[in-house]
């Protein structure tokens, strides 16, 4: 079965959008990286060196892999924008991670100034996709912005907690239905990942459940596996809920 993922005119067999932090080794990351078959990886533009002069994990990230930076770290507008023309500087992309991050304890996001960022750096020619809470009408006005996608959490950033607000994410995917939806944040174990999808998610970026998994690479794999089974269980349409018990072996036409 071809069941590609699309995003802004670029084509992309794995729904599985992967990070780069908190990996115990470099070798580690490469690992796990290779294990999950991702072809793309988030990079924290502040928290690297991206001048090339000094050793990071840059150099140790496959040259396959299309990297999307990101503005993590990022409290406020003007920050998140200057960030992101360092990146786009930096690493020759126009394909930005948007964050402005609104609390420093919960890392959870600051929606309005979210949306400001995205229209400045909109108009200069970004490929934005914003990270922010799983809000509906936020959802609808990124996206009237010139956002190609949306990247609602499923829960606070490394909490490892899934997806909190499974209705919101459902809602989303039904009001609409032809938007590209990334669940960002939160993902703790496979069954998350699988659930997200299931939900009508057309991919999930995560990093903090695999970095920090007593084997990352094996984790990976498992987060693969996951986001495959949920996008085929969501093609594949569930069977409908019922009250009452249903028989597998129905009785009509059985011999008396």
């Amino acid at each position: 079965m071809t069941d590609k993922f699309n995003l802004a005119g670029v084509s992309f067999d794995s729904r599985l959008i992967i990070g780069t932090g908190k990996y115990r080794s470099h070798s580690e990351m490469q690992d796990a990286h290779r294990a999950s078959g991702a072809e793309m990886v988030t990079v924290a533009v502040n928290r690297v060196p991206l001048d090339r002069k000094t050793e990071s994990f840059l150099d140790f990230l496959d040259p396959k892999m299309m990297i999307l930076p990101n503005t993590a770290g990022c409290y406020d507008v003007e920050h998140a924008v200057r960030t992101a023309r360092l990146a786009r500087e930096a690493l020759e992309t126009d394909w930005l991670k948007l964050e402005v991050i609104g609390d420093p304890v919960t890392l959870l996001p600051d929606n309005e100034q979210t949306l400001e960022a995205a229209k400045i750096l909109v108009s200069e020619g970004f490929i934005v996709l914003p990270y922010f809470s799983d809000d509906l009408i936020m959802a609808k006005k990124l996206l009237d912005s010139g956002c190609p996608a949306i990247m609602p959490l499923a829960s606070p950033i490394g909490s490892g907690m899934g997806v909190q607000n499974p209705s919101n994410l459902r809602i989303m995917r039904e009001q609409l239905p032809d938007a590209v939806i990334i669940v960002d944040a939160g993902v703790g174990v496979p069954s998350d990942a699988a659930k997200a999808l299931e939900l009508g998610a057309d991919a999930i970026l995560m990093n903090t459940a695999i970095a920090e998994a007593g084997n990352a690479a094996q984790m990976a794999e498992a987060m693969k596996l996951a986001v495959r089974a949920g996008r085929l269980a969501y093609l594949s349409g569930r069977m409908p809920k019922r009250l009452y018990a249903s028989a597998s072996s129905p009785i009509e036409g059985a011999i008396s």
